[in-house]
């Protein structure tokens, strides 16, 4: 099953994650529950959860069907953080 969930990331949703500057970077597979995260231009941004629902999800419970589950992981990266940081830090006098 592993397989074959790499290949329709590969050909059906890099492609279109890659023309608005993102990926996605699978987290885990158990019990028939994949996990993944959105990444590059595609993490935190509002249409995540879109992207997630009408794309990604579709693509594979549809080419992939024992899949039970496409569960999308938001979360924030420790780079983004610490730029938050930083910013507030200099902002604050901190």
């Amino acid at each position: 099953m592993e397989s074959r969930i790499q290949a329709v990331i590969t050909e059906y949703i890099k492609p279109l994650l890659g023309s608005h500057g993102g990926a996605m970077e699978v987290v885990n597979l158990e019990d028939g529950v994949l996990r993944f995260r959105l990444t590059g231009q595609c993490a935190g941004c509002p249409a995540a959860d879109l992207t997630s629902e009408n794309l990604i999800k579709t693509e594979l419970m549809e080419r992939v069907p024992e899949l039970k589950d496409v569960v999308l992981i938001q979360s924030i990266s420790s780079g983004l953080l610490d730029e938050a940081r930083r910013i507030l830090e200099q902002r604050h006098g901190g």
